[in-house]
């Protein structure tokens, strides 16, 4: 099944994540056993994993390390920060 795709997930980026990335949603097609942390890489952001994004699944927190599956949604959520 060469070629076959997996489907897409909706990523939504929140504060300067979604300026880094240029727009606050995305649509990122998934490829065979893609993780969070793939899409996050797909995306060009990998550098926001080391400063502690937060990601949720389907508006769930969890790890990067899980697979998400045709028409989910992710959220991007970079460290909070303030004084």
């Amino acid at each position: 099944m060469s070629g076959q795709g997996y489907g897409s997930v909706r990523v939504i980026a929140f504060g300067p994540l979604a300026e880094f990335l240029g727009s606050r949603s995305h649509k990122v097609q998934l490829k065979h056993q893609m993780s969070i942390e793939d899409v996050v890489m797909d995306l060009g952001a990998e550098s926001w994993i080391g400063k502690g994004l937060i990601v949720a699944l389907n508006g769930e927190r969890c790890p990067l390390d899980i697979h998400p599956s045709n028409g989910d949604e992710i959220a991007l959520l970079p460290p909070v920060s303030g004084g």
